[in-house]
């Protein structure tokens, strides 16, 4: 059977021990995008084997499960393999989910989706290329790879989507009754670009442009958020930036923008040295 390898057995997973705090739904906003987005459902709809990894699941497995549960409705067959580092955290399989020990070495499995969230946050900035690699380097062909970070309730998340070519696009997603402004989500940015949000860096500039876009749409404030943040996304698109458009009407606002948009500045020579 293809694909069919059951995870890896490992002495020293490659990563190390996160905090592993979690919560029942905190990645929703994610899931729905997930089972939503163009891309990542025709590579899951198209994999021989419908192998996804939820990397650093936490101290309890829920959001594993639930992630599992909402891909099913793009895939009834998907199979979901949760690998946490932490021995400890690993707990038996349940639901049609495994969970095995492992760390972005993926267990030796070659998944065409891999979900890590709030993974990278907590590794030094320098350390994210190379657990890029590690994970890419592990995919099906034609994987994807989700690193994001969400707040502790996940009414404030950001994530990357990648593919071996690197990384494709950046989403930040919010709850519409819960967050002032869109820069309020400039502390839940993954790890690549979280200290990028100064002057002068292409982040810094588009959510400094969305915030302003947004101020120009109060005057719809009385009609919602979300029809205040679909004017305030127009503005933004007028003004050159590249936001996706969803054909779909969202539960959340939505910012997503080609990775090229976001491009870090190349890192200033220390002319110290």
């Amino acid at each position: 059977m293809v694909g069919r390898t059951p995870p890896r057995s490992l002495t020293k997973p490659v990563g190390s021990i996160t905090r592993g705090t979690t919560g029942v739904n905190r990645l929703r906003r994610s899931d729905r995008w997930l089972i939503h987005d163009e891309l990542v459902t025709a590579r899951l709809l198209a994999a021989p084997d419908p192998l996804v990894v939820d990397l650093g699941y936490g101290a309890s497995p829920w959001t594993t499960l639930e992630l599992a549960s909402r891909l099913r409705t793009v895939r009834p067959d998907v199979r979901v393999v949760g690998l946490e580092i932490d021995p400890d955290r690993v707990v038996p399989g349940r639901d049609g989910v495994t969970f095995a020990r492992g760390g972005f070495e993926l267990a030796g499995l070659r998944p065409v989706l891999v979900r890590a969230f709030n993974v990278l946050r907590q590794y030094p900035e320098a350390a994210v290329p190379e657990a890029w690699q590690t994970i890419l380097s592990g995919l099906a062909p034609g994987g994807l790879l989700v690193d994001g970070t969400c707040d502790e309730l996940g009414r404030r998340c950001a994530w990357v989507l990648l593919d071996r070519s690197g990384p494709l696009s950046l989403t930040l997603a919010w709850d519409p009754f819960t967050v002032e402004r869109p820069s309020d989500i400039a502390e839940r940015l993954p790890k690549a670009l979280i200290h990028r949000n100064i002057p002068g860096e292409p982040i810094h500039a588009l959510l400094t442009a969305a915030d302003r876009a947004w101020a120009m749409a109060a005057p719809l404030a009385p009609y919602g958020p979300r029809v205040r943040w679909r004017a305030a996304a127009e503005t933004l698109r007028a003004e050159g930036f590249p936001l996706r458009r969803y054909r779909r009407r969202m539960r959340d606002c939505v910012l997503s923008v080609p990775w090229s948009t976001v491009l870090p500045e190349p890192a200033r020579p220390n002319l110290s040295a």
